[in-house]
């Protein structure tokens, strides 16, 4: 029955949208209840998507309503309860797998997390998302917004403190052995490079 009443609101939002005009997340939570109280299986099928009618017909939204009386009673008492709290959420997908999140407040929807732009994760499952994503497009500065503070701070710090170690590269001891060659820098830092066709390439660093 969630799937249900998760179906309807997205269609009764996603019609708003289509009009040109936002539907009021209350309004949608208030047809709902009614036709949950009233046991109006064809309302219900009415206020679902195109993809949720795929995944149930018509008869088999009425024999859920049927056989769920009980908890779609429930549900219309909870959704009509004065503490109740409705959020809306709206989610686009483009076509290289970047999402853009957008928030309802106030009759109109606000980006909350796009690509590159500052947000949030409401999930860990989200926080993997944008660490994927951010390695993806191998964007440092979206890296470091997927972090926590301390471990930016301690990346930040290994950073400068590589960056300062080769101000003078001329002055440092390289040790070479064929075509590898070792740097050792201030505060513990090493560089490996490796020569390829003559030309030497930084290996690894840590």
């Amino acid at each position: 029955m969630k799937g249900l009443l998760l179906a309807a609101f997205v269609a009764l939002l996603t019609a708003g949208c289509a009009s040109g005009a936002i539907v009021d997340p209350k309004a949608a939570a208030d047809a709902y209840a009614a036709a949950a109280a009233a046991g109006d299986a064809d309302a219900i099928y009415g206020m679902m998507t195109s993809a949720g009618r795929k995944e149930r017909s018509r008869d088999d939204v009425r024999r859920l309503v049927q056989d769920e009386r009980g908890e779609l009673v429930d549900e219309a008492h909870l959704l009509r309860a004065t503490n109740v709290r409705i959020e809306a959420t709206a989610r686009m997908r483009f076509g290289d797998g970047e999402e853009t999140a957008l928030d309802l407040r106030e009759g109109r929807f606000w980006v909350t997390s796009a690509g590159t732009l500052p947000g949030g994760a409401r999930s860990p499952e989200g926080a993997l998302d944008d660490l994927r994503r951010a390695l993806a497009r191998r964007s440092y500065a979206a890296l470091m917004r997927v972090v926590t503070p301390s471990t930016r701070a301690a990346m930040e710090l290994d950073l400068r403190a590589l960056v300062t170690g080769l101000e003078h590269p001329e002055g440092l001891d390289v040790q070479v052995l064929g075509d590898q060659a070792r740097i050792s820098l201030p505060e513990g830092h090493h560089v490996s490079l490796k020569r390829d066709a003559g030309i030497w390439r930084v290996d690894d660093f840590d």
